[in-house]
Formats: C-alpha cells, sequence, structure tokens
C-alpha cells in the first residue's frame, strides 16, 4: 500500500451516514458504497466528516461509526476519522478511532466562537496526546486565522497534512509557503476547486461525489495529476450541477444531495437530520434525477 502522505495526494472520500428507518445510524448500509469507492480507484476514506453529519452525530454514534468504517473498509485503502467537538469528545473520539484502526486523523476546526489561535494549538496538541501513535491532517474551513498561526498548528510534529477548505488560492499558497516542506496539502473544497487549488501547489482533493460516482472522481484526479487541465475542466463541469445543488440553501442541501443520489440509485443510506435540509425540493429533485441520467448511473423511469 502507498505511504499514507502519498494517499492523501489523491483522492480523500468522505462517507455518508447511513440512518435506519427509526433514525438510528446503520453503518451496514454503507458497505456497497465502500466496495464501489474501492473498486473504483479511491484513495483513502474518511469516517466522521462533514459529508458524514460528523455534527449531527452524538459521540457515541461518531465511535461506533468510526470502528464500523474501519471493519468494512479492512484494509484495502487507509481510513482516516474525523474528530472535533469540545476538547474533551474530541481527544476520546481520538482514542477511539486509534482502537477502531485508522490511520490518521483529521481534526475538525472548532466552531466554538471564541475560538483563538493559541487556543486552536492547543486543542490540536491535546487531540495529538490522545493518539500519540497517529498522524494529524487539520481540516481547515476559516483562513482568518493567518498565516503565522496556520504555519504554527503545521510545526506540531504530528501533523503531516492540511485539507484547506476555504475558497482563497493565494492564502493557501502563502501558508505552504510559511509551513514545513513535509506537509501535505490537499483541496478540501471537492473537485469543483481542485484546479485552483493545485495551480498553487495542492495535490488530492476531497469528496462526497465518491458515494455516488467515484468513476468521474477517479478521472478527474487522473486529468490533473497528469496536468491534462481541459479534460479536467470538462470532466468537472458534467458534475457540476451536482455540486450546485448541494451548495443550495447555505449549502443545508450539501449532504441532502449525496444521500437523495444514493437512493436514487438503489443504495439508499436514509435521510439526513436537522439542520440540514431533508428532503430535496421538486425542483432540485428533478435537477438530480436529470444529471443522474444524462451520464448513465440510472435509468429515465428509475424511481
Amino acid at each position: 500500500m502507498p505511504s499514507l502522505q502519498k494517499s492523501l495526494t489523491g483522492i480523500s472520500g468522505i462517507l455518508v451516514t447511513p440512518f435506519d428507518a427509526d433514525g438510528e445510524i446503520a453503518p451496514g448500509l454503507l458497505s456497497p458504497v465502500v466496495d464501489r469507492a474501492v473498486s473504483a480507484g479511491v484513495h483513502v476514506l474518511t469516517a466522521n466528516g462533514n459529508t458524514g453529519e460528523f455534527y449531527a452525530l452524538t459521540a457515541d454514534e461518531a465511535e461506533r461509526m468510526v470502528a464500523a468504517v474501519c471493519e468494512t473498509v479492512a484494509g484495502r485503502v487507509p481510513v482516516v476519522g474525523g474528530v472535533g467537538r469540545s476538547v474533551n469528545e474530541a481527544a476520546r473520539l481520538a482514542a477511539a478511532s486509534a482502537r477502531a484502526g485508522v490511520s490518521a486523523l483529521m481534526v475538525h476546526q472548532p466552531p466554538d466562537p471564541f475560538v483563538s489561535p493559541r487556543g486552536l494549538r492547543d486543542y490540536v496538541q491535546r487531540i495529538a496526546e490522545a493518539a500519540p501513535d497517529l498522524p494529524l491532517v487539520l481540516y481547515l474551513r476559516n483562513d482568518s486565522i493567518g498565516t503565522k498561526a496556520i504555519e504554527a498548528l503545521c510545526r506540531i510534529p504530528a501533523v503531516i497534512g492540511v485539507k484547506w477548505a476555504t475558497p482563497n488560492p493565494l492564502k493557501l499558497a502563502a501558508a505552504k509557503a510559511a509551513a514545513p516542506d513535509h506537509i501535505v496539502w490537499v483541496g478540501g473544497l471537492a473537485e469543483v476547486w481542485a484546479p485552483p487549488f493545485y495551480a498553487v501547489g495542492a495535490r488530492g482533493f476531497t469528496s462526497g461525489l465518491i458515494n455516488v460516482w467515484p468513476e468521474r472522481s477517479v478521472a478527474i484526479h487522473a486529468a490533473l495529476e497528469k496536468g491534462d487541465n481541459g479534460r479536467a475542466a470538462r470532466l468537472i463541469d458534467e458534475m457540476r450541477v451536482f455540486e450546485d445543488i448541494r451548495a443550495e440553501e447555505m449549502g443545508g442541501t450539501n449532504v441532502t444531495g449525496v444521500k437523495s443520489a444514493l437512493a436514487m440509485l438503489g443504495l439508499d443510506c436514509g435521510p439526513t437530520r436537522p439542520p440540514s435540509a431533508w428532503p430535496l425540493t421538486t425542483d432540485q429533485r428533478e435537477r438530480l434525477r436529470g444529471f443522474l441520467v444524462r451520464h448513465g448511473l440510472i435509468e429515465e423511469t428509475a424511481e
């Protein structure tokens, strides 16, 4: 198996969290989704990411999900486990994820209204201490902490990578220039933002599309790695409607779009939990179905 850092320059697939008819997590429903992603060539799978509705899960549910994902993946590709919320919850989940067998931890950037750059460093350090044998990947969704603070986070010994999830390529370039050379910079805003992030030195990207159409994600990655930007742009443009739907309602249909598509594919993983929007509107649903039909993912008459 390639090194973890090499794998991170590929596609980091963010798995959904399935729910059953009673609203309880149902990890067994993920098995065909995982199998398709691995078979297509997705390089890394992530449990308890934002597409996995991390903030809608209880701490116990998050622990169960990471254990189930590791069991389902069974060593075929590296598994990264997301951790976050209060520092004690994050540390507990970090330890549980280590026991489950993850290859690394992804540290969600705390949404606390009083987060400070030096407090964030202490937060990441506490997580590192809770799982001392695991490398950390920072999930950066707010770059207002500044380049100096990002550099300080990257100098924590356990940190090996950053998933950059803000639409600011120039700030990414500045952070990359300031940070240690061993840090892997991953595009954290899915396929549509991968080209501008590649242009400033990031490699690989996160993806929710892999739950639905992993082959397209792999094709986009291959084009970017070959420097075939024209092909990458065409492939991305053809799946843009999917990402457009996910971005609507202040991003509240992000996971709704993925889970709705899975249901249309016959891989129903249940609804999303509030405050995510559910279900799609009639217009959104029609556009999503048209997208799946147009690319041969479902039959035109399928329901």
